[in-house]
């Protein structure tokens, strides 16, 4: 039997009363562990030894979890100050006690949505409620990171720490520990390997890599060449890959750009003309007040024609066309100058239809944005207070409820969808209206996925516009959620998303 002199010098370094690690064949044959595992998988292959795999997880804290463990995670330090406040008797501010909290940046995120998920309350309307049942101190997150952090914070055994696996696995997927595998191979002769060694090995002088002096020799001819196992186990090298969430963004700009339309874009923080007064939303509607939008403390936006502020406001105060009424209800030029973040990105939709963005007005036109928009909302599986909307319209003579219903079953059939189904709705912007919804393919439960409806005089009037516009606001994590299987809004972006489910999620094509 002939054998390379790397597999030779392992066979003989092997026992076969022994298991020997890969570590210790290759201290005694002088040879790298990635050497010695190769030959002994060439050798098994064989049938001369037997390798076995033994897996260690260990854990350790990252940086953050460090953090947290001098200053308390996130969510336990807005449930203290919740309760410091009287949340436990009676509703407060959120953003009183997201000061008190000392959360900054990411960890106002961080705490909402841990919050309601571990029942220490409720965030509701931009109010805090504490549960009275809540116990933070039996939270076993926070046990877990303390037990870690008292065992030096590094190469503990998972389970060795106490805990189930799942708060392992959530402490993982929030960054605060780091698992990391090891992976112990052993060595053993078998019968045959021993029977080998006792009737005599040939040591073949094999080549493993073709060199340039090799080729000016002329010596490859005459060399034997070692072969490559390419079954052998390998370490997984991940690269860097695009969110699941831009690459979903990126096909829905190809699929509108493919329709015809045009791309739009403008501020996230815009004056709440653009953001409502436009849209014929009264300035007393529920959906406009401080509970429900986020105002900004900058100020007024004054670059607004003033012919236009004066047409809108008309359009409230007394309505638009022939037998029109108006909602007879106070109105400000002030708020409507006042700053906030974008609720839906219908802003960009009346900054181009005024002409205002310079945009080609003769008709047809159709103009679409995937951007972000900010609302207060209750944090739940398919609710966010930050998110992407789908915005388009579509400007032409004598449209109809059918050319949009036509529009959305073409868009969502390039993502192999092709249940929707269309709810009738009310809008103060659009008459008539209708919701969106599609099936989940994995729960198999009706979702909201967009709204939409053909714009109103009264919003086209005072732009400008004497055509029909038909458009609409659908919501692309939810778009995701239909293609990729994910359950949760919070799967696909944010602290609590699942990192092997984005390294794996595909978008339709």
């Amino acid at each position: 039997m002939r054998l390379t002199e790397r597999q030779l010098a392992v066979l003989e370094a092997a026992s076969a009363t022994d298991e020997r690690t890969v570590a210790e064949l290759g201290e005694e044959t002088d040879l790298k562990p990635e050497t010695v595992a190769g030959a002994a998988f060439d050798l098994a292959d064989e049938g001369l030894v037997e390798v076995a795999s033994v897996t260690d997880e260990t854990l350790e804290l990252t940086d953050e979890g460090r953090t947290y463990v001098d200053e308390g995670l996130p969510e336990t330090r807005l449930y203290r100050a919740g309760l410091d406040a009287g949340a436990d008797a009676d509703p407060v501010s959120m953003g009183a006690v997201i000061g008190e909290a000392d959360l900054d940046g990411p960890e106002v995120d961080i705490a909402l949505a841990n919050f309601a998920r571990k029942g220490f309350g409720s965030v509701d309307g931009g109010e805090l409620s504490i549960a009275s049942d809540a116990d933070p101190d039996a939270d076993p997150e926070a046990a877990a990171l303390a037990a870690l952090a008292d065992a030096g914070g590094a190469g503990l055994d998972a389970g060795d720490l106490g805990v189930e696996a799942s708060v392992i696995d959530r402490l993982d997927s929030r960054g605060l520990v780091a698992l990391a595998e090891s992976v112990t191979r052993t060595v053993t002769l078998t019968d045959d390997g021993v029977d080998a060694l006792m009737t005599g090995v040939e040591a073949a002088e094999t080549v493993g890599a073709l060199t340039p002096e090799l080729l000016a020799s002329g010596e490859w001819r005459d060399a034997e060449f070692a072969e490559y196992n390419v079954e052998a186990e390998a370490e997984t090298a991940r690269g860097g890959r695009k969110h699941v969430l831009r690459r979903t963004a990126d096909r829905v700009k190809d699929v509108l750009v493919g329709m015809g339309f045009q791309e739009m874009e403008g501020p996230h923080a815009d004056a709440d003309f653009w953001i409502n007064d436009c849209l014929f939303m009264p300035q007393d509607h529920p959906a406009r007040t401080h509970w429900d939008r986020f105002a900004l403390d900058v100020d007024p936006m004054e670059e607004i024609p003033d012919e236009l502020i004066d047409r809108v406001e008309s359009a409230h105060r007394d309505g638009w066309g022939e037998d029109a009424d108006g909602y007879h209800s106070p109105w400000s030029e002030e708020f409507a100058r006042e700053v906030a973040l974008r609720g839906h990105t219908t802003s960009l939709s009346m900054r181009y239809l005024s002409g205002v963005a310079g945009a080609e007005l003769e008709p047809p036109q159709r103009y679409f944005s995937v951007e972000k928009v900010y609302r207060n909302d209750t944090l739940d599986p398919t609710h966010l207070l930050e998110f992407f909307q789908i915005e388009g319209w579509v400007m032409a003579e004598d449209l109809s409820v059918r050319d949009l219903m036509g529009t959305f079953e073409e868009f969502y059939r390039q993502f192999g969808i092709t249940d929707i189904k269309f709810k009738p709705h009310y809008n103060p912007y659009t008459e008539p209206s209708f919701e969106l919804f599609g099936e989940h393919p994995e729960t198999g439960e009706e979702i909201e996925i967009g709204n939409s409806g053909v714009f109103r005089e009264e919003v086209t009037g005072p732009l400008g516009v004497d055509c029909d516009v038909m458009a609409w606001g659908l919501a692309l994590e939810r778009l995701a959620m239909l293609t990729t299987g994910a359950e949760d809004i919070r799967d696909l972006h944010g602290t609590l998303a699942d990192i092997d489910f984005l390294r794996n999620a595909e978008v339709s094509y």
